[in-house]
């Protein structure tokens, strides 16, 4: 596992995040929208993910710190040839150690994916939406 500010971030560790990104987000999926949003170099996010053996990295997530103070976990994503080895729930873990169980986290999950963030204790807290062709809901783990 390992998890990196902006700052900290080597030019090939970011070059192979956002490949994962692209290669799935707006590849894979279809979606054609602005995957670089901006808040990726803000100081306080953390870039988490596992390396695959080959070199590239096999799955990722982002946390973002909004301005009410809540994290934001997002971005989650895994490479296709890692997908069912468990690698988006050991990042998920590891992400909501780190931010303790005191803090408002929330996140927008595809509708399919719902019950791996119900392990970790989110409920969805509002209707379903539309993101790009994909279903998603708002969930939030309270302190």
């Amino acid at each position: 596992m390992i998890t990196s500010t902006f700052a900290s971030l080597s030019a090939s560790d970011l070059y192979r995040i956002l490949r994962l990104r692209f290669e799935v987000f707006i590849v894979e999926q279809h979606c054609v929208y602005p995957e670089l949003d901006g808040r990726d170099t803000e100081p306080s996010t953390l870039h988490m993910w596992l390396d695959a053996p080959d070199g590239s990295v096999a799955a990722y997530l982002r946390v973002l710190t909004e301005p009410d103070g809540s994290a934001r976990i997002g971005r989650v994503v895994t490479a296709a040839p890692s997908r069912g080895k468990g690698l988006a729930g050991r990042l998920m873990a590891a992400a909501l150690e780190r931010l303790g169980p005191d803090r408002l986290v929330v996140l927008d999950a595809q509708t399919v994916a719902t019950g791996l963030y119900e392990r970790f204790g989110f409920v969805v807290t509002g209707p379903a939406y539309d993101d790009e062709g994909i279903a998603h809901v708002p969930m939030a783990r309270r302190p």
